[in-house]
């Protein structure tokens, strides 16, 4: 039999409420009724939120239950419905991807090949030319890959202040610039070469190294650093 909870968390003291509580003090401080209580929003004319979300915890035997749970199984209690166990199962899987985003070791850049080889899948085949900046900890482990144009390359569209935006939220020690030559050759073009000085210019002066800027063609690659153009 369901226990009934009959106070409304719209009755219940501030410092009480989920989401009060939350804005107060963080999403650690809370227990995990609360947590899926500000998930489900609201209850039933029986159960409060945080009733339905104690009666759900006790139901699947905790939040490790609740997420082996098929959509069905979470249709079927009372007061929840298609609607809220689709918000539950995303919420979920969400969480899901985030651990395997924090299980995963980031790529190292060891090479103008590792380069490459990261993009290459990506931008041999494109059909319009595609700047991204790949910003490097201290390390050299990649922190992010920034798309920052598309179109051809020209000083306007890879401006050394979309670069290096990203970089500098980030905290990023080092980039690689990275873009592709649609006709598949990746011999750098004369505007290659102006891009890539302002940019050299504009890192001495944010603290952020250009280390190398790669050109990739069809299955294959030029490497400025390899080439003696960026020392």
């Amino acid at each position: 039999m369901v226990e009934r909870y009959t106070v409304a968390i719209r009755e219940l003291p501030d410092t009480e409420r989920p989401r009060e509580r939350l804005k107060l003090y963080g999403p650690q401080a809370l227990s995990d009724k609360e947590l899926l209580a500000i998930q489900l929003r609201i209850g039933t004319r029986e159960l409060s939120a945080l009733g339905l979300a104690e009666h759900l915890l006790k139901e699947f035997r905790g939040l490790g239950g609740i997420a082996r749970a098929h959509l069905e199984d979470l249709k079927r209690v009372k007061g929840v419905g298609e609607v809220k166990a689709i918000e539950i199962a995303a919420t979920v899987e969400l969480g899901r991807r985030i651990m395997v985003l924090e299980e995963t070791p980031r790529p190292k850049i060891t090479s103008p090949r590792d380069v490459a080889n990261l993009l290459m899948p990506e931008l041999r085949y494109e059909a319009r030319e595609h700047f991204k900046s790949v910003l490097l900890d201290t390390k050299n482990q990649v922190i992010k890959i920034s798309s920052v144009s598309t179109g051809t390359l020209d000083c306007s569209l890879a401006h050394p202040r979309e670069v290096f935006r990203e970089a500098i939220i980030h905290n990023a020690a080092a980039i690689i610039a990275v873009h592709n030559h649609p006709s598949g050759d990746p011999t750098p073009s004369v505007e290659d070469r102006k891009v890539t000085e302002r940019l050299l210019e504009a890192g001495k002066i944010v603290g952020i190294e250009l280390l190398d800027h790669i050109v990739i063609g069809a299955q294959q690659y030029i490497s400025f650093k390899e080439r003696g153009w960026i020392d």
